[in-house]
């Protein structure tokens, strides 16, 4: 019952936050979406913040769960920008709110995570130094990022998509010279 509960908190905050920015959703407003009394609300989360921790955290751990390999990383930036644009109201509304370095540090742990998986997969067997592989890393995780959140400062009105092709279309090569670049100079893996 107790996780049921939980859920239905949840899944009620949602249906608010894609109606009404993040600061105007009130315990209040939760607890008369599910049917429940404010009690029930704070034995399973302290706050509204902590409600919406736990769920980014949450559809974060749900998007990388889809992509255990990243043998395109074309694909799996493909996949985050359809759940955003299908919650496109919701993520406006959290992104626009106090919770934004929340809502950031989920975005850059699932670039992380997906760039991390795709180095894996496509650059198997390439011998280079932990600080160059730390460096390459960076690279393509901040390069996701900041596509990202300069989209949604545009509102998510572009197709962000066409554009990371386009970005990665570009940069055909590069992280392969990069990974050229390391063994050339020497550094020991």
């Amino acid at each position: 019952m107790a996780n049921f509960t939980k859920q239905a908190i949840k899944a009620a905050f949602l249906e608010l936050l894609d109606e009404k920015p993040l600061n105007k959703i009130s315990v209040r407003d939760i607890v008369e979406r599910c049917g429940i009394n404010r009690n029930s609300f704070y034995y399973h989360f302290q706050d509204i913040p902590s409600l919406l921790g736990e769920i980014i955290v949450e559809r974060t751990n749900d998007l990388m769960a889809q992509y255990p390999t990243v043998d395109k990383i074309e694909e799996a930036f493909r996949t985050v920008v359809d759940y955003a644009q299908k919650n496109r109201r919701a993520i406006m509304h959290v992104y626009n709110s106090v919770s934004r370095d929340t809502f950031e540090a989920s975005v850059m742990k699932l670039c992380a995570y997906m760039t991390e998986q795709y180095l894996k997969s496509a650059y198997p067997d390439v011998c280079i130094s932990p600080e160059d592989r730390e460096v390459l890393h960076r690279f393509i995780k901040c390069q996701l990022f900041g596509l990202g959140i300069d989209w949604m400062l545009g509102g998510m009105k572009q197709d962000v998509g066409e554009q990371m092709a386009r970005v990665l279309e570009l940069y055909r090569g590069v992280a392969e010279l990069i990974l050229e670049n390391s063994r050339a100079s020497g550094k020991k893996a």
